[in-house]
């Protein structure tokens, strides 16, 4: 996107009354020729880009996978297909904890809440068709996250595709799993490490890989306010950066591929502040603590995805209206890609008509709305002015009290970060149900009787065929050729290496991922909550 200030409407863009639009509007009681905040001027606030979406749209990634890899892939081409600009995965249980689908921990939970993928067969199979090159692909997975990226690139380096050319995002911020979500393997600070043996392997070797997507979202889904979403995000990623910086890295060598990944709740002017306030926030935070050069090192770069927590299942139809609001919320705050969720989902996973909905749910937003012809369009609001200062004080006073106890880390052992959110979720589960929160549907405007839709079903099937292929895979593979690789990453883990190499070659050996999460188990060992 071009950085500049021009406010010419590019081809004369007007309103239907012939009203011009520009591309950025300053405050009426501005004086002309005064300094003020523009899109695109540091720290933020207004904008990364002065013409935002005005010349290139957001991402519109939709978060799918399910039961198998081939029936993943079939609702990835269909999602390309209705126009999907970014592909977003999301792993079954067992896969994001370590386990393959023949463990007996997995039964059940296969294919369920996302694909199984045990073996570089499963990623073949999952992009089948989709050419690595030309799409970005955002991959929702922390735990296991470095396997899920080796798998990822050597099915790159089989299609031709130079790691160089290859973009999208991993999730890979595990520290807020102790925080809100429990998809943990193993302790917080061997954890640690594996997400830094990524930042630092993709710096040197996959440059346009985001290498983190530091999540929000979770901590929001856990039942946490708006300023703990900003502050304990904001403090997990400072985290996140002393570990890889400690690695010898200069700031400018890795801050420009970190991003974040925040909730659309249903508050709109409170959310719209908040995008404002993170952006802004995390600007100042870089520039006092590390001072780069680069100044692609202060972004604040977001996916979005709107509140799951808010779908009811009481007139799911209702979950079309909160999840355009949430959108629109997100457009205007001025993210860089987003998911809608379906309005089926507090039921099931979506089925291909309500995931449809979802999508056309941005693209109207895009061509419909004339939000997305303005940067900042609610900038200069005296609400939104008010709010974005008060989430910016509010979550500083959080990250003090965290510095004060030594970082995000040490707070997580803690549980701060963990009684603060349960603290928050209980206070709005009372005013829900004292009637002090109206949530339409559940606790007003009640029906008799409710239409259900059609829910999606996995066959149970899909979980038989995958551990057949699972097993198969390993009675034709060369046993002593993945024994050996396996040896090799556990030697390197006891060692202290960075471990992205040997997950790679244990990967094309043909080791699952379960093997490979076991190696590490034996070095690390596994995190039982309340065991520090």
């Amino acid at each position: 996107m071009d950085d500049g200030h021009s406010k010419t409407p590019p081809g004369g863009l007007t309103t239907s009354s012939g009203i011009p639009v520009e591309l950025y509007y300053r405050q009426a009681e501005q004086p002309v020729g005064a300094t003020a905040e523009l899109p695109g001027d540091f720290p933020y606030t207004r904008g990364l880009y002065a013409d935002m979406y005005r010349k290139r749209r957001w991402t519109m990634r939709q978060y799918a996978g399910y039961a198998s890899a081939e029936e993943s892939n079939r609702r990835y081409r269909f999602l390309l297909s209705q126009g999907t600009t970014g592909l977003s995965v999301a792993f079954d249980l067992p896969t994001q904890i370590g386990y393959d689908s023949d463990h007996a921990l997995a039964r059940g939970e296969v294919g369920k809440v996302g694909v199984a993928i045990d073996s570089i067969e499963d990623m073949r199979r999952l992009f089948d068709g989709i050419p690595l090159g030309e799409v970005t692909t955002s991959m929702t997975i922390n735990a296991t996250a470095g396997i899920l990226l080796a798998l990822y690139l050597v099915v790159a380096e089989g299609q031709g595709v130079a790691w160089e050319q290859v973009s999208g995002t991993v999730q890979n911020d595990i520290l807020k799993e102790y925080i809100a979500r429990g998809t943990y393997i193993y302790p917080p600070r061997p954890s640690l490490k594996l997400v830094t043996d990524v930042i630092e392997f993709c710096s040197q070797h996959v440059p346009r890989w985001n290498t983190i997507s530091i999540s929000g979202y979770h901590i929001r889904e856990a039942g946490s306010t708006a300023v703990q979403e900003v502050a304990f995000t904001l403090a997990n990623a400072l985290a996140y950066v002393d570990s890889v910086l400690a690695r010898g890295l200069a700031i400018d060598d890795f801050a420009p591929r970190v991003s974040f990944f925040f909730n659309a709740h249903n508050n709109f002017l409170e959310e719209v502040a908040k995008y404002r306030a993170a952006r802004r926030l995390w600007a100042e935070l870089v520039t006092e603590r590390y001072r780069p050069t680069n100044p692609r090192s202060t972004w604040l770069r977001f996916h979005t995805q709107t509140a799951g927590s808010t779908l009811t299942a009481q007139q799911p139809e209702n979950n079309i209206v909160r999840v355009a609001v949430q959108a629109l919320a997100a457009i205007c705050g001025g993210t860089q890609s987003l998911h809608t969720n379906a309005f089926d989902e507090a039921l099931g996973l979506p089925t291909e008509a309500a995931a449809r909905i979802a999508l056309r749910t941005q693209q109207i937003l895009a061509s419909e709305s004339g939000v997305a012809d303005v940067a900042d369009p609610l900038g200069g609001a005296h609400v939104i002015e008010a709010w974005t200062e008060e989430i910016v004080s509010r979550a500083r006073d959080y990250l003090a009290r965290i510095e004060e106890m030594g970082g995000a880390l040490s707070a997580i052992e803690r549980r701060f970060q963990q009684d603060e959110i349960a603290e928050a979720a209980y206070r709005y589960q009372l005013a829900v149900e004292h009637g002090q929160a109206t949530v339409v549907g559940v606790n007003a405007y009640r029906v008799a009787e409710e239409h259900r839709p059609e829910v999606l079903r996995i066959d149970p099937k899909a979980e038989q065929d995958q551990v057949a292929r699972t097993q198969a895979l390993r009675a034709r593979r060369n046993g002593p050729r993945t024994a050996a690789a396996l040896e090799e990453l556990g030697r390197a883990a006891r060692e202290g290496r960075n471990l992205m190499p040997p997950i790679l070659e244990s990967v094309r050996a043909e080791a699952t991922l379960g093997e490979i999460a076991d190696s590490l188990r034996a070095v690390f060992g596994e995190y039982q909550e309340g065991s520090g």
